[in-house]
């Protein structure tokens, strides 16, 4: 059998990369509970997810990396392994008929078995901020500048101090042909080093219910 499909004792495994949008219905809703809203359709879609081993068996699903609570994001990515050899497209297919509101299906594809989890694979996030009002004012562009020449911006997060100036990777504002603009920004998202949106906003004087966050693409090291 190739890498992406393995044979043992007549059991196939296949390891599926599913990409994903997560709109307005769920922007509130968990990590912890996309999952397992994720295990509930791939059982409404009749896909044999694997499970581990040990006394608590849990479905073999992995999440990316978790999205903060109040913002969606149009680049979610989630493995899973199954124990069948289904083709992309019929796994898409089969999704498509069962998936929740909130949820907007992308593509599917099939990854080598090989490949180290996903979640070590991640590098950083980017996000795109925009006013609830309309647009930013041209000063933020010279905010953003201001706050990428700071040496370093001391902040508390659960009673740890940290910098998280190093965590923000770029930052700019972004105006577009038909007058408007939005904020976007690239994070570190590496263990022990993830950057969060809302503290950056926090740092430009920016009130996090007057913009909306929406995550726009998750850097890993095959896609850099």
């Amino acid at each position: 059998m190739s890498g992406n499909c393995f044979e043992v004792n007549a059991v196939i495994m296949q390891r599926i990369r599913v990409y994903y949008a997560k709109t307005d219905d769920l922007r509130f809703t968990s990590n912890l509970d996309i999952q397992k809203i994720w295990e509930r359709t791939l059982r409404r879609g009749h896909i044999s997810v694997m499970y581990s081993q040990g006394f608590h068996p849990q479905p073999k699903i992995q999440l990316a990396c978790p999205l903060p609570l109040g913002m969606t994001s149009t680049a979610e990515i989630m493995d899973f392994w199954m124990e069948a050899e289904v083709s992309p497209i019929e796994i898409n297919s089969r999704l498509e008929k069962v998936i929740p509101p909130g949820i907007q299906l992308q593509r599917c594809e099939v990854i080598d078995l090989s490949e180290p989890s996903l979640q070590t694979q991640v590098l950083s996030t980017i996000y795109r901020v925009s006013s609830m009002d309309g647009n930013f004012e041209p000063s933020m562009s010279q905010k953003t500048q201001a706050l990428l020449e700071q040496p370093s911006l001391e902040r508390t997060r659960r009673k740890k101090t940290y910098d998280l100036r190093p965590m923000i990777e770029s930052l700019r504002l972004v105006d577009q042909n038909e007058g408007s603009n939005f904020i976007e920004m690239q994070l570190s998202a590496r263990p022990g080093a993830t950057g969060r949106p809302e503290e950056v906003l926090d740092c430009l004087g920016l009130d996090i219910t007057e913009v909306k966050i929406e995550r726009t693409n998750i850097v890993t090291i095959t896609s850099a």
